[in-house]
């Protein structure tokens, strides 16, 4: 069922489905909660699952000129403060995970699990900050032409062909996303904080997805963050590049799920 949450003068369109404890899907740069689809019919048979478009994405319009990521991650809260919900699992994309990140440094009481799918906790190198300007002024100049070639480059070059629908539908979500809303994400990615000391400090379960082919993260540097979690569990997806959810389904569906039911047993544990 798809619901609107007040934040900021803006309505921020979201999707709750299922009943019991709660997991929150965030999605990536370009993307909506609609590449969620799947995965919310999937898990919302044994959990209730929300699923939110971030500021400048879907059906929620952007605010101002800068989406920082801790902006990103109290539109988040306003749409589960609606939800009259307190504790749940939240699993971010790329984009999704760094808000994510932001999520769990403002909100740490209210965070049961955090799964980094396909995304970081590291900021931007400087050489990336440098990319993320020229991507900027080309953005200025025609960011059609921008999208179409960036969600190509999302998915491992052998599954382009193999995943046309798939990739057909972000393209279609992706070229909804305004220049304004573009300039605003890229502009909040680049100047975002690492966030590694949330994953060492973090006492609940995370989870990272992780896609060999990843042209966005390089899996490499996932190790040592990884190595910094209490308690971490790790999918990791040999031929899949940054869209693990289409490129893997059932590898990504099933990890995630075992990962809830892991985490919520966990903190039934620890609350006992």
């Amino acid at each position: 069922m798809l619901k609107f949450a007040e934040f900021k003068k803006i309505k921020v369109r979201y999707s709750d489905t299922g009943k019991g404890r709660v997991i929150v899907l965030l999605h990536g740069f370009l993307c909506s909660h609609e590449i969620w689809d799947v995965f919310s019919k999937n898990l919302s048979k044994k959990f209730r699952v929300i699923a939110i478009d971030l500021p400048g994405h879907g059906e929620t319009p952007s605010i101002g000129y800068y989406h920082s990521m801790e902006l990103l991650a109290q539109s988040v809260k306003a749409v589960l403060n609606k939800a009259g919900v307190r504790r749940y699992i939240i699993a971010g994309h790329s984009m999704g995970g760094y808000a994510a990140l932001a999520f769990a440094e403002l909100y740490p009481e209210n965070v049961s699990g955090l799964c980094l799918f396909n995304s970081t906790s590291y900021a931007d190198s400087e050489e990336k900050k440098k990319d993320r300007e020229r991507v900027i002024r080309l953005v200025k100049k025609e960011h059609r032409h921008y999208v179409a070639e960036a969600v190509i480059t999302l998915f491992a070059p052998e599954n382009v062909a193999k995943l046309k629908k798939e990739v057909d539908k972000v393209k279609a979500i992706a070229e909804k996303v305004t220049k304004q809303s573009i300039i605003n994400s890229l502009e909040g990615m680049k100047e975002r904080k690492s966030r590694d000391l949330i994953l060492k400090f973090a006492a609940y379960p995370v989870l990272f997805i992780v896609g060999k082919k990843d042209t966005v993260i390089d899996y490499e540097t996932m190790y040592p963050q990884m190595g910094l979690c209490k308690h971490p569990s790790v999918v990791m997806l040999d031929n899949a590049g940054h869209m693990g959810f289409y490129e893997a389904p059932k590898e990504t569906l099933t990890g995630l799920r075992k990962f809830a039911s892991r985490c919520f047993a966990f903190n039934s544990s620890v609350e006992n």
